[in-house]
């Protein structure tokens, strides 16, 4: 079973457009759009696991040029 999450980022400032462009060209990424509010930009992912999960985040979504700061929330069942 696949592990889904939202990454909610936020970026420089005036890159919020051209670091979801960017994020939603990664494996495992299902869609990524700007927003306003506390974060500039919110991502829905999915791996097959949470280890998964982590390192894509860390190796990939954060390496893109304009994050500042990253929160991934995993999506949970009750």
């Amino acid at each position: 079973m696949a592990v889904h999450a939202y990454v909610l980022i936020q970026t420089e400032v005036g890159k919020a457009a051209q670091v979801a462009s960017q994020v939603s060209g990664i494996p495992g990424v299902v869609s990524a759009e700007d927003v306003t509010g506390p974060y500039d930009v919110i991502v829905r992912a999915e791996a097959n696991s949470v280890d998964e999960l982590g390192k894509m985040v860390v190796s990939k979504v954060q390496m893109v040029d304009g994050i500042t700061r990253t929160l991934t929330c995993p999506v949970v069942n009750l």
